[in-house]
């Protein structure tokens, strides 16, 4: 897939009373469409989610990048990194954003999935519990999604939680999300040997990059769904 045939389209989302910034890529014949949940003080301008989301559109799945919070909210978050934190206000704002999305033309007929890092990995999952027909793969890189709580029971979307091989206690504690999830859910955990909590190692973040985007390639795959 060639990175140039995808349209880029820049968008204002209505979500919990609030309008979001957003950018929309659309790779040519796209067969799934993947939302990033960004973590904490972390925007659509991430460097690291915007590899991933280019590695994605090459694969074929169209992407939307967005802002979890207003400008307002983000300069307030500077100072009190209190926002980031508020899980809840995230999630609400994630299952916000899919209702929106499943509206726009361009998403018609695809299935969709949510990539999540840091604490945006527990928000993705609890909109992925709440919203279970709109939600058929997570992703989640260096997440946090122990903090979904009561909700990972409820999650049916496939699951791939990735994590770095030096960020030990995260490990441990997607170890112990992973065992809360239903036995029904499939689900998985696979750890990048060697790299950190912000994969900034050299190959770390192109290995995420492809195991994100093989998961969704095989849980998106739109064709033939009607």
């Amino acid at each position: 897939m060639n990175k140039t045939n995808t349209e880029n389209r820049y968008v204002q989302i209505l979500s919990t009373g609030v309008r979001l910034e957003g950018i929309v890529s659309i790779p040519e014949d796209a067969r799934g469409f993947v939302v990033f949940v960004h973590g904490s003080g972390s925007s659509r301008h991430s460097p690291r989610n915007q590899y991933v989301a280019q590695t994605l559109q090459e694969g074929g799945l169209a992407t939307l990048l967005f802002d979890l919070l207003t400008a307002y909210e983000e300069e307030s978050d500077l100072q009190t990194r209190y926002l980031r934190f508020d899980i809840d206000l995230l999630a609400r704002r994630t299952a916000g954003v899919l209702e929106w999305l499943t509206l726009q033309p361009y998403a018609y007929g695809l299935k969709k999935g949510l990539f999540g890092s840091s604490t945006g990995a527990a928000a993705a999952l609890m909109a992925a519990a709440e919203l279970p027909d709109e939600v058929d793969a997570v992703v989640s890189r260096g997440g946090r999604p122990d903090l979904a709580g009561g909700a990972l029971r409820e999650v049916e979307a496939s699951t791939l939680l990735i994590v770095g091989g030096n960020d030990d206690v995260v490990i441990d504690l997607n170890k112990q999300a992973l065992e809360n999830m239903s036995v029904d859910t499939q689900k998985r955990l696979i750890v990048v040997p060697g790299a950190s909590h912000l994969f900034e190692e050299p190959g770390a973040l192109e290995e995420a990059a492809r195991l994100a985007r093989d998961w969704f390639q095989v849980h998106l795959d739109s064709v033939g769904v009607h």
